[in-house]
């Protein structure tokens, strides 16, 4: 992936977070915002939507707080520089925050909140989108799927991570729906006029996470990223699909934090303690004998276990996509 970004005249270091992010967010089978998204990517810095040479400035405006412009780099670009700088503030003076303006997608939350919790420290990431949740009680989406992560280092294994959207699903699991023709579930999506839908051809909009909390939840993101970065809100940023692909600009916006744990309780405490509590949800009297109590974060452990191993499943149709972009990806799927 990385010669076909380079192929494309792509920043190095823009590359290496595009695919670091990629990889490991496939690997953790989290497939709507994995390598299935890697032929839009090239098609969007191709068409200059995504700025392939950016100059990423970070502005410190206190001792623990900094602006970063990304200047329409991939967001996974962005997002990296941001929480490094999250980081090293809160090393300096206990916690740093990060704001983010004129950015792109940025993939999984996860990927950056995780580098926090490998260094000892709670990581929270957040972006907007654009708008894709129905509002409550509306008939049309106002906010984006406005992801919520937070992480946290365990004593015996990789670190606690919820990353999830504001929204029941994400518009990429849709678009897989919508890719092999299966029928979405009951409560995951409305059509124009706000009515529920199963056809994924006809979803218009996403139902937020426990009504009007997911939309809650949803707008506190937003205040977050946009309204703090002063960027657009969701109801205003181009939608990430939206044809013909020029060189019109998204201008996401980001919001990242570091606190680091050694100010508030010695780190090995808190992974001992931390992963007590995991480990007494885990072995709570299961509902159904064949599906075990799982915390946030398990599904995804278990399929890097597994996937590190066995590869990266694909199917044809987004197959045929990759050796489309470049016939060096032929044979790289395996029956």
């Amino acid at each position: 992936m990385a010669v076909e970004l380079a192929k494309r005249h792509v920043d190095p270091e823009s590359g290496r977070h595009v695919v670091a992010s990629l990889t490991q967010t496939s690997l953790r089978g989290v497939d709507s915002h994995g390598i299935h998204l890697f032929p839009h990517y090239c098609r969007a810095a191709q068409a200059g939507r995504i700025n392939s040479g950016p100059r990423i400035s970070v502005s410190r405006t206190g001792p623990s707080t900094a602006v970063v412009d990304a200047d329409h780099a991939f967001g996974h670009h962005a997002g990296a520089v941001a929480m490094e700088e999250a980081i090293t503030l809160a090393r300096q003076n206990g916690m740093g925050a990060a704001s983010v303006r004129n950015s792109t997608h940025f993939g999984a939350a996860a990927y950056f909140g995780l580098m926090a919790a490998e260094r000892d420290c709670l990581g929270f990431a957040f972006t907007n989108a654009d708008a894709l949740v129905k509002a409550f009680g509306a008939k049309e989406a106002f906010f984006g799927t406005n992801p919520v992560c937070f992480t946290a280092p365990l004593q015996n294994e990789g670190p606690f991570c919820l990353d999830m959207a504001t929204s029941l699903s994400s518009w990429n699991k849709v678009n897989n729906y919508r890719r092999e023709n299966r029928s979405l579930p009951s409560h995951w999506a409305f059509d124009a006029e706000g009515n529920g839908v199963t056809d994924p051809h006809a979803a218009r909009s996403l139902n937020p996470a426990g009504e009007y909390k997911g939309f809650g939840l949803g707008m506190m993101v937003d205040i977050l990223c946009a309204t703090l970065a002063g960027g657009l809100i969701g109801k205003d940023i181009k939608p990430m699909y939206a044809l013909p692909l020029d060189d019109s600009k998204r201008r996401i916006s980001h919001f990242f934090m570091a606190l680091e744990i050694s100010r508030f309780s010695e780190p090995a405490l808190f992974r001992r303690s931390l992963q007590a509590m995991v480990d007494r949800v885990r072995v709570l009297p299961p509902l159904s004998s064949d599906r075990a109590v799982m915390v946030p974060g398990d599904p995804e452990k278990k399929n890097f276990s597994r996937r590190s191993t066995e590869g990266i499943p694909i199917d044809a149709t987004m197959y045929a996509e990759f050796v489309a972009l470049s016939p060096e990806f032929e044979g790289a799927r395996t029956p």
